[in-house]
């Protein structure tokens, strides 16, 4: 790795500032939250790029020596990371499950929060949404049967490092095991923050590289990692221009939760190199409408204003977003911020998420109440990834209720039964027909 990128890969940011610890536990969020009430209102692309009320407040008092410039940087923000049990405590009340969990964990997926997210932790209550994606409990501990470490068996599709060749023309390719916060029911727990980037790094891009080019029907490239924008914008500016510079290679994507997390990352000479390789996707992990705060609306219109398409990725969580009014605000206020809906994945079977998984019919349930009741726009495909490699496998509301004759009977959002003329066809005969 070269020096000049060395930052990009970190896992050991400064210690944590000296501070006393609060004589008692910040308090709580206003009434309002309390009752369900969003952090921020929805807010367009072109919202005041000024840090939001409650995140200013949070850095007076607990990171009063950051000056704004500071703050605003993105390379402070991960320097400055949360990452053990007393630095949390100095700012939020952890419970005993939470300390618990945080004491006894060792290995891969690390605590890892940025200042500027925990700004948006309730101090008080540990099943506030946001609070639970990212602090550890000791759920996280409890395997159960069907779980395992990879079950989407990535690993056994990996034909060179850093490449997952699942589907026939398009490949996943990792570039980093860092993120700038750790999300509890992560997908790659098994190898996030586990080093400082010595399973990657140009010698195994290159390999990667080399098979993307000597494999002629990819044409579709997914970069992640963990987080690929927590590189720097040089070896972000290397990746892309590689790939597009293999002439079969005609899609480039990153998925990312960074916007989300720490959107002070999306600079204008960051939306600048990203622009130049049109065609050019970002898919973003988005999780909860409390995300959706000025910076974030900022940073999205940033990335939309340079031409490149935005789409959200979404997990169903329980306790987190698993209600159909969560789930209509949060998809309501991407739209709002030039973000469409795209995927709302079933929660993967990863070991020790079972905590986090819902029913599937809970999915079925949310997609069947958006369905009709909002905007096409804004009714993700809900899918599972499916164990053992299979691939996203798309689940849909029952519409097809039956045949008549050469009637295809369908069922509607409000559950009503039409017939459409379908001579010669098939579907639905094996169902119910009409009365």
């Amino acid at each position: 790795m070269q020096t000049k990128t060395a930052h990009a890969f970190r896992e050991d940011p400064v210690a944590e500032p000296d501070a006393e610890p609060p004589s008692q536990c910040p308090g709580s969020l206003p009434a309002a939250r309390a009752a369900g009430a969003p952090l921020f209102p929805l807010l367009g692309a072109l919202a005041v790029s000024r840090a939001n009320p409650r995140t200013r407040s949070f850095r007076r008092r607990f990171f009063p020596e950051a000056t704004s410039a500071e703050w605003s940087d993105w390379r402070w923000q991960l320097s400055n990371r949360i990452r053990d049990t007393d630095a949390l405590a100095r700012i939020i009340c952890l419970s005993e499950g939470e300390r618990a969990a945080i004491e006894r964990h060792h290995g891969p997926l690390p605590v890892g929060i940025t200042p500027y997210y925990l700004s948006l932790v309730d101090p008080i209550d540990p099943e506030q949404p946001l609070r639970r994606t990212v602090v550890p409990v000791l759920g996280e501990y409890l395997r159960i049967q069907g779980e395992a470490d990879d079950p989407l068996h990535e690993d056994g599709h990996c034909p060179v490092p850093g490449i997952v060749h699942r589907y026939p023309d398009r490949v996943l390719f990792l570039v980093t095991g860092l993120c700038s916060v750790y999300c509890r029911y992560c997908t790659r727990s098994r190898m996030v923050g586990t080093s400082s980037g010595e399973n990657f790094g140009r010698n195994t891009w290159q390999r990667a590289l080399e098979y993307v080019a000597a494999t002629p029907q990819i044409r579709d490239v997914l970069i992640s990692g963990g987080d690929p924008l927590t590189l720097s914008d040089e070896v972000l500016e290397y990746l892309l221009g590689s790939l597009r510079a293999i002439p079969h290679v005609e899609m480039i994507r990153i998925g990312t939760k960074v916007p989300a997390v720490l959107p002070q990352r999306i600079t204008p000479a960051l939306t600048r190199t990203l622009k130049k390789h049109h065609p050019f996707w970002l898919s973003i992990h988005f999780t909860h409408p409390d995300e959706l705060t000025p910076e974030v609306a900022a940073a999205c219109g940033r990335l939309a204003d340079a031409g490149i398409p935005l789409g959200s990725q979404t997990v169903l969580l329980a306790g987190v977003n698993d209600d159909l009014a969560t789930m209509r605000r949060l998809m309501h206020g991407l739209l709002r911020n030039r973000v469409k809906p795209y995927y709302l994945y079933q929660c993967d079977p990863i070991s020790g998420s079972s905590h986090f998984r819902t029913p599937v019919e809970k999915g079925l349930e949310i997609i069947a109440g958006l369905r009709g009741h909002t905007s096409g726009y804004a009714v993700p495909t809900y899918v599972i990834d499916a164990p053992g490699g299979g691939g996203k496998i798309p689940l849909l509301p029952q519409t097809v209720a039956g045949r008549d004759g050469d009637d295809l009977l369908l069922r509607n959002h409000e559950g009503r039964i039409f017939r459409y003329p379908d001579p010669g066809g098939s579907l639905g005969a094996a169902l119910a027909t009409a009365p």
